[in-house]
């Protein structure tokens, strides 16, 4: 299964409690801070919801 890098570059300061708690679960603690992930619906999913705030590419 392919693996994505996933990068926060906006912050979550004023966004509902559900976009939040999607970034906290993908495992984003910092801005501009990536994290590899499987590229599975389910964070595919994740990340979709929360596409405004990161940014995705391919590893």
């Amino acid at each position: 299964m392919a693996k994505i890098k996933i990068t926060q570059v906006k912050s979550v300061i004023g966004r509902p409690k559900r976009q939040k708690n999607t970034v906290e679960a993908l495992g984003l603690k910092r801005l501009h801070k990536p994290v590899v992930h499987e590229a599975t619906p389910q964070i595919l999913g994740m990340v979709e919801k929360v596409s405004h705030l990161v940014t995705v590419e391919e590893v």
